[in-house]
C-alpha cells in the first residue's frame, strides 16, 4: 500500500511525469510551526544538479495544500503537493515493449496489466521521494532535539566519489553507494517489540526508498564473524551509555540511549548508455536497448536526505506510540 505510520501516517501519491507528486500526514499534532521556507534546505539537498545526478531540474516547490493556517498546523491531514514541469515523456515511450534490466518497467506491466503510467518510471520512481523529503521536514520537527546526519560513505565501493562518478560517466555506466546514517539524542525505549523493533520500522521505510538493496545497524553482517566477548556492548552507567556500539544504539529493539548508526546499500542506476539485451514484449524475443532521457549516473549522491527523512518519520511515529501506550513518562 501507499500508507505508513500508525499515529503519524504518511501517504504518498502521484507519478514522475503527471501533474505532481505529493503526501498526506494524517496524525501531526496541532500549533506546529510551519510555512513552506521550511522545507527548502532539505529539498534542496535532494535536488540534482552535482555531476552525477540528472539533468532534469524541476522547481520542486511545496505547496501547502491543507493542514497549515497562519504559519502553523491545524491537526487536520497535512498534504504537501509538488507540481511536475519539466518533463520529457516521450524518451520514454521505447520502454513500454523493451522494460530496462534492473528497473520495475516490466513488473509494473505485469502487475497493473499495462494500466500503470512507465513515464519517467510512474509512481515507481525516485522523485517521489520528493514526498518523503517533505515529511522528513515535518517529522524533524516533531523529534527535536533527535539530530539524524546522512552521508554518502561510498560509490562503486570508493572513498574516492567523485573521481568514480567521473570514470562512471566516462563510459556511460552507472554507480551504486553505501550511505550511513547516524542519529543522536534518542530517548531511551523508543521501540514496539515484538513486531515493529526500531530497526523494523526503518527497514520498512527505507525499502520504501527505491534503489536501496540492503540494510546493517550497528556491526551488521560483521556480527556473524565475531565472538560474544567482542559483540558486546559494556554498559557504563545509567544513562545507557555504553563502551562499544556494535549494537548502533539498539538492544531488544529498543533505542538503548547510544548513537544510532545504520547503513544502507544503494543499487546502481538501471537507466545507462551502454547498450543492453532485454526482453520484447512486442516482439517475444531478445531485443538491444538502448535508453534515452535524463538520468542520475550516481542516484546515491541524492539519497542522504531521504534516508534523513525516513529515519525521522519512523521516529516521529515511534515517539508518538510511547507517549500514547506509557503517557505518564
Amino acid at each position: 500500500m501507499n500508507s505508513f505510520g500508525r499515529i503519524f501516517r504518511v501517504h504518498i501519491f502521484g507519478e514522475s511525469h503527471g501533474n505532481g507528486i505529493g503526501i498526506t500526514i494524517d496524525g501531526c499534532p496541532p500549533g506546529l510551526p510551519l510555512i513552506e521556507e521550511d522545507f527548502l534546505a532539505d529539498l534542496g539537498r535532494r535536488k540534482a544538479g552535482a555531476k552525477g545526478t540528472t539533468p532534469r531540474k524541476e522547481d520542486d516547490l511545496p505547496e501547502l495544500v491543507s493542514g497549515c493556517f497562519k504559519g502553523h498546523t491545524t491537526g487536520a491531514p497535512l498534504t504537501v503537493l509538488f507540481r511536475n514541469n519539466n518533463t520529457k515523456s516521450g524518451d520514454y515511450d521505447n520502454l513500454v515493449k523493451t522494460p530496462r534490466p534492473g528497473h520495475s518497467d516490466f513488473v509494473a506491466w505485469k502487475r497493473y496489466a499495462g494500466f500503470n503510467d512507465h513515464r519517467g518510471g510512474g509512481h515507481f520512481s525516485g522523485r517521489l521521494t520528493l514526498g518523503l523529503v517533505a515529511a522528513g521536514v515535518v517529522a524533524k520537527k516533531l523529534i527535536n532535539p533527535v539530530a539524524i546526519n546522512a552521508t554518502l560513505i561510498k560509490a562503486g565501493g570508493r572513498e574516492d566519489i567523485e573521481q568514480a562518478v567521473i570514470e562512471a560517466l566516462e563510459v556511460g555506466d552507472s554507480l551504486g553507494g553505501l550511505v550511513e546514517c547516524k542519529t543522536n539524542n534518542i530517548p531511551l525505549g523508543w521501540g514496539e517489540p515484538f513486531f515493529d523493533p526500531i530497526e523494523s520500522v526503518i527497514a520498512h521505510l527505507a525499502f520504501a526508498v527505491p534503489a536501496i538493496k540492503g540494510i546493517e545497524f550497528g556491526s551488521g553482517f560483521s556480527a556473524a564473524s565475531m565472538k560474544g566477548s567482542q559483540h558486546n556492548d559494556p554498559i557504563l552507567d545509567e544513562s545507557g551509555k555504553t563502551a562499544t556500539n556494535n549494537a548502533g544504539g539498539i538492544t531488544g529493539g529498543l533505542s538503548n540511549g547510544n548513537e544510532m548508526i545504520f547503513k544502507v546499500a544503494v543499487k546502481p542506476t538501471s537507466s545507462i548508455s551502454i547498450a543492453q539485451k532485454t526482453f520484447s514484449i512486442e516482439s517475444n524475443k531478445l531485443e538491444t536497448l538502448e535508453v534515452k532521457g535524463r538520468h542520475d549516473a550516481c542516484i546515491a549522491l541524492r539519497v542522504p536526505v531521504v534516508i534523513e527523512a525516513i529515519t525521522a518519520i519512523a521516529l516521529a511515529d515511534l515517539k508518538a506510540l510511547k507517549t500514547a501506550s506509557l503517557p505518564w513518562q
